[in-house]
């Protein structure tokens, strides 16, 4: 026969687990809450939670506010040490110390991750001396192509180019003017 494994909830574990949980987080929570932060670790029911977290209240071990419909779960602070205001300045001093503490690293984080996404970005020395031998390549070929165009004996002049462009401009002055007659031909006799 294989064992049967009983839920938490079944043998009254979940009201231990809830009151450890919400001792140990010192904060107040929902039933939803409760049930999502331990659903995963400890398998308990939506149900279960509820029920607990009502027994518990009843206990006295926990206390209960209710906003509406919503009801809001937190341990008895009376367990709890009461702390000085000394206490509470130096708790305070602490935090701000850590904070900032916090903060400078933070910024000192994205400088080195920026340096990083940087250096990443940039070339390599091998990298750039492949780089530096194809553009001597490049720039040699098109040195030559220079000096090829610059030795050729074909050269236009001026004004043979001038030539060209007075010619072309007298053809498609024709052209559009033989395109404008069969456009008037056409419209006449359709």
């Amino acid at each position: 026969m294989s064992k049967v494994r009983e839920s938490p909830a079944a043998t009254g574990g979940a009201a231990a687990i809830l009151l450890r949980y919400l001792q140990d987080q010192n904060r107040p929570h929902s039933a939803q809450d409760a049930f999502g932060n331990l659903q995963r670790e400890h398998g308990l029911g939506k149900t279960a939670v509820v029920k607990a977290l009502e027994q518990l209240a009843q206990q006295g071990k926990i206390r209960e506010k209710a906003y509406g419909k919503q009801k809001i779960y937190f341990p008895d602070q009376d367990q709890f040490p009461t702390v000085s205001d000394s206490e509470l300045k130096a708790l305070d001093n602490e935090i701000s110390e850590l904070s900032s503490k916090v903060q400078t690293l933070q910024q000192s984080c994205r400088h080195m991750e920026s340096e990083l996404k940087d250096l990443n970005g940039s070339m390599t020395t091998p990298e750039m001396i492949k780089e530096i031998e194809e553009l001597k390549k490049d720039c040699a070929s098109y040195t030559e192509k220079l000096e090829r165009i610059k030795s050729a004996a074909n050269h236009v002049t001026p004004e043979e180019k001038e030539k060209v462009y007075n010619e072309k401009k007298l053809y498609c002055k024709e052209w559009r003017r033989r395109k404008r007659m069969v456009a008037t031909f056409i419209m006449n006799t359709g």
